[in-house]
């Protein structure tokens, strides 16, 4: 079915010209304090109309990716609408607990503080700005606004380039579970948007982007103090011990270069092999790519990778597959591999958006390490290998999520938060962590009773009262505390005599 035979999707395509930012927000914020007003259960009763909206129109809402994506509607079926309606269901199975106050125990409470109640509140951050990619526009922006609108903010949209189709799509769905339509709204795709918007004074911004876009909106946020989640770029690292299945390795990696033509921000580029399995490793996964087709590729992007290629060869590495170049009308690339590269190339120390991987032979687990850590980018990291040993290997290497004996499709999980460190950004997205990022924290005290000690002013001696309760409290062994309280009580008589002797005299002197 082609664009135009859809009249949903014709109508989506050409939908009425936004308004402009500040209206759009004026809006939002006319419309989110009633929203925040209602109970969490009441506003995941939304939440749930979206998921089975989103079951009905399935195919429909995956169709409207399908020019941008170049995928087809089987692999956004499975890649973005799957996950998105697992993600809502998780928000209704979980959000009411996580959102809900937490009262502090009296048993942890300090001594001096006898008497206070405290809690601990969630509370809507107002407008939230988003700024989507294009690689996956229905999962990441999907799961990201419903995660702020179940928070009790309103959302301001932006889609990434050529994804205002999808984008319009969610807000329909959205609008048609019953949500006010002022509380989620498109932005056009220019940067323009984003620049209008933070003027115009958004609470908190979530990008999915790559590390330079993530540098210069941090660069408009600074004079407004505004705070920032950042999704940015991967260059991720896998590792293939020498206790690893090289046939589940090999076609995991032939997986990541394959989906969405290698256009997944967590996708492996660098691979560390064990040196036994170096060759086992490049013989199969030449085999697995020589078999794939073509993915279209931005020419700029093509350019660059090739360019970075070319450069790592010239500097001893060796290519093993991929070809390039014009197919049809579009710039199209076969996976790329390259053997014997080196972790100091750049090609192995920038992003790559590009079905591309490096494999690079390494002595051990410790030098993989170091290698892997000599990247600036740390978003996500593959083990292969058994998994008691990968398991200790994960707890050390730096990242934001680690995958073993798998890739990229255990992190759609919506349990799991999402986010990176380094130049890939910081904060998280999805799971419990990522709705609660799109919160603000509010602590309420209550105290009972009329003592007050605070209030009366300190008198000569109580320094002995003070480092003696301190010392009961805080010292190291039992019996330091024990002597301690005994020494403390005797502070407390002293204090009182001293109290009694102050109010006898002012007494004789009146």
């Amino acid at each position: 079915m082609q664009w135009h035979d859809n009249p949903t999707l014709a109508l989506l395509e050409t939908h009425a010209e936004p308004e402009t930012v500040a209206s759009d927000l004026i809006l939002a914020r006319q419309a989110q304090p009633g929203w925040a007003a209602q109970s969490v259960r009441q506003r995941l009763r939304i939440i749930r109309r979206v998921r089975h909206l989103v079951a009905e129109q399935a195919l429909s809402l995956a169709q409207t990716v399908a020019r941008v994506t170049q995928r087809s509607p089987a692999e956004t079926l499975v890649a973005e609408i799957l996950p998105l309606a697992d993600a809502c269901r998780f928000l209704e199975r979980e959000a009411a607990h996580l959102l809900k106050p937490q009262r502090l125990s009296a048993w942890s409470r300090p001594f001096w503080l006898t008497g206070i109640k405290a809690e601990i509140h969630r509370e809507p951050l107002g407008v939230v700005l988003l700024i989507a990619p294009s690689n996956y526009p229905l999962f990441l922006a999907g799961v990201q606004l419903l995660q702020a609108l179940t928070a009790g903010n309103a959302v301001l949209l932006k889609p990434g380039d050529g994804t205002s189709a999808a984008a319009v799509a969610l807000t329909r769905i959205c609008s048609a579970a019953g949500l006010d339509p002022r509380l989620l709204r498109v932005l056009s795709e220019p940067p323009a948007s984003v620049q209008e918007a933070i003027a115009a004074g958004v609470d908190k911004v979530v990008l999915t982007g790559k590390a330079a876009t993530g540098a210069a909106v941090l660069a408009e946020l600074a004079p407004h103090l505004t705070p920032a989640t950042l999704e940015l770029s991967g260059c991720d690292a896998a590792f293939v011990r020498e206790d690893a299945d090289v046939d589940l390795a090999a076609n995991a990696l032939q997986y990541s270069l394959r989906l969405n033509g290698g256009a997944t921000c967590i996708a492996p580029r660098r691979v560390f092999v064990a040196r036994t399995l170096a060759n086992a490793l490049a013989t199969r996964l030449t085999s697995f790519v020589q078999q794939l087709p073509p993915s279209p590729i931005a020419p700029a992007t093509c350019s660059r990778v090739q360019h970075l290629v070319a450069e790592a060869c010239s500097q001893g590495a060796r290519r093993l597959t991929g070809t390039d170049g014009p197919h049809g009308t579009v710039t199209a690339m076969t996976p790329i591999i390259v053997a014997d590269a080196e972790p100091t190339m750049r090609l192995l120390q920038e992003e790559v958006f590009a079905p591309v991987l490096a494999l690079v032979s390494v002595e051990d687990d410790a030098e993989a390490l170091r290698a892997a850590n000599g990247c600036p980018y740390a978003l996500g990291t593959t083990i292969f290998g058994q998994a008691d040993t990968a398991r200790r290997l994960a707890q050390r290497v730096r990242a934001g999520v680690v995958v073993i004996n798998d890739v990229i499709v255990p992190t759609a999980d919506p349990r799991l938060p999402f986010g990176g460190r380094g130049r890939s950004g910081y904060g998280v997205t999805r799971g419990a962590a990522g709705l609660l990022e799109l919160t603000a924290i509010k602590a309420i005290t209550t105290r009972a009773g009329r003592w007050r000690p605070h209030y009366e002013p300190l008198k000569l001696g109580d320094e002995s009262l003070l480092q003696t309760y301190i010392a009961a409290v805080h010292a190291a062994s039992w019996r330091q505390r024990a002597l301690a309280w005994v020494a403390c009580g005797r502070a407390l008589m002293a204090r009182s005599r001293r109290g009694l002797h102050a109010h006898a005299e002012d007494q004789s002197c009146a």
